[in-house]
Formats: structure tokens, sequence, C-alpha cells
């Protein structure tokens, strides 16, 4: 029912450039020797799992981790992306929930988040015997707001998309070329994003987000945010997919289940899908 996106690719040229990153790489990987990969599933992590098992073979581990900001779509997927590109996998859990800091939901819940990530790699590396351990971040990303990154670097772990220069849209064409099923996934990032900073996260809070967005996929839709603000559920699509949201057939189907798992309100955000939209409300320094 929804129209897609349709994910633009580099030019040939571009393309050239791209396969060259490719090549810096996984020289860069085949230096680093046996590693982990933290791997979420979607198309930055995946590629990067893809190349290091590529160059290493068996010495490379992709690992997923589980907890409640983690979705059963989103574990679709990555066991979907496991399967067709036969990486070596484990999934771990991890209990940032457990921690004050990360419930409360300020700015830097990020930076909460990905120390309980690393901290439980790391005991996976040590009990591996595993030195290095990488992550998806891209050319693209230090232009967005991410304390998570602060994390990465307090732990010393690999950024070896960003090391090679490699954008999100070379990325996508590389992962295309290898053959994973992700290659135009569309951004994701873990439920507690659909939260309003100061607005404490839950398992019970993202659990409703989460069956609402389920909704709007069953329905049609692929980019896709809910945003929970108290009762009212604010729904991001891509531009070309809003006026789906809002057509006779479509619009009291959502309000309805909407309603059902415990949403007052309903609003269809007339800007559409925005990454970390939320952000927009933090003080500008």
């Amino acid at each position: 029912m929804a129209l897609y996106s349709i994910v633009a690719l580099p030019q040939p040229a571009a393309a050239s450039s791209a396969l060259a990153k490719q090549e810096h790489l996984f020289a860069a990987l085949g230096a680093v020797g046996p590693l982990i990969v933290a791997f979420s599933g979607g198309t930055d992590s995946a590629y990067l799992a893809w190349a290091a098992h590529h160059v290493l073979g068996e010495a490379a581990l992709a690992v997923t981790a589980i907890s409640p900001s983690y979705s059963a779509y989103d574990r679709d997927q990555a066991e979907a992306c496991v399967r067709a590109a036969g990486l070596r996998h484990e999934f771990i859990s991890t209990a940032e929930f457990e921690n004050p800091l990360y419930v409360a939901n300020r700015a830097d819940r990020c930076y909460h988040c990905k120390n309980e990530l690393f901290d439980r790699l790391e005991a996976l590396a040590r009990s591996r015997e595993i030195r290095s351990i990488a992550y998806g971040v891209n050319a693209d990303d230090p232009r967005d707001f991410r304390p998570g990154h602060r994390a990465a670097r307090e732990h010393h772990v690999l950024a070896p998309l960003l090391e090679a220069g490699l954008s999100k849209v070379e990325i996508r064409l590389l992962a295309e070329r290898a053959g994973l099923p992700v290659w135009d996934r569309p951004a994701s990032a873990c439920l507690s994003s659909r939260v309003p900073y100061g607005t404490p996260v839950t398992p019970e809070l993202l659990a409703r987000i989460e069956r609402a967005e389920a909704v709007l996929r069953e329905l049609g839709f692929r980019q896709l945010r809910v945003r929970a603000h108290g009762d009212l559920a604010r729904i991001e699509l891509a531009p070309e997919e809003i006026a789906g949201a809002a057509a006779p057939r479509i619009a009291p189907q959502i309000v309805a289940r909407f309603h059902a798992i415990g949403f007052t309100f309903i609003a269809l955000d007339l800007e559409g899908y925005r990454q970390g939209s939320l952000n927009s409300l933090l003080p500008v320094k």
C-alpha cells in the first residue's frame, strides 16, 4: 500500500570511490585481527559485520544486545541478515534499565546505553581472548548529536567505517553489492529514541510504542517513528507516505488500533520523518 522511498545511490565515479574506500576498510580490518562487531541489524553495522567476516572469517564475531529498547522487529531483521550473510553471531543481554541515569532520559541517555553495551562487549571479548571491538559509526554521523560516541571513545572502540571515510550512501551501495538484505533498510534507532528527553523511559512505555509501530508496518508503511508525548502518539512517516496515512480507509484503522494500545490522541506530523527530531527540543549551545 505504501510508497517506498527510493535510496539514491552514487553515480559510477562515486561508486569507484566507495570501492576504493572498501579496500582501505578491508586492509584496516585485516590489521586488527580477531574482532567483535556491535551489530544492531541496521545497514551500517550489518555492512561492517559482513566486511569483518569477509576479511577475518570466524575470527569476526557479530554481537547483538537485547533489552527492552530493542524491538522484536529489529531482532527479526538482524537474524535474517545473519542468515543471509552467514555471519558468526551471538545475542547478549544488557541492563541499561537498571541505571537511573539511563531511565531519567536526559540528553546523555545514549551515552549511558552505549557505556553499558561496551562494558558487556569488553567482558565478552576478555572471555574469548579478543582484543578489539568495533561499531558502525559512519562518516556522516558526527554531524548529528550522538552522545554514544563519547562512550565509544572512552572504551577505545574502533570505528572502521568512519576511519575509511564511508558515508551512508556509499555504505548502502557496498551493502547492496555484498547482497545484504538490509542495504536499503530505513534508518533505525532504539525505541527509547521515541521518548522526549526528560520523560522517563520504562519497558512498559517502550512496549506500547513498539506495538504502535507494528501497526503502521502491518498497514504497509516503511519509514516511520511513533514519538510518545504522554497520551499523544505523534506519527512521523516518509513525506511520500503521509497522504496514505490520512486516507479515509487507513486513518480510522490507525486511530482505533492506537486507542486500543493506550494512546488517547493520535497526530500525523506533516513535517514527516526526521532522524533525531526530538533533538530539536534540546537547548541550542
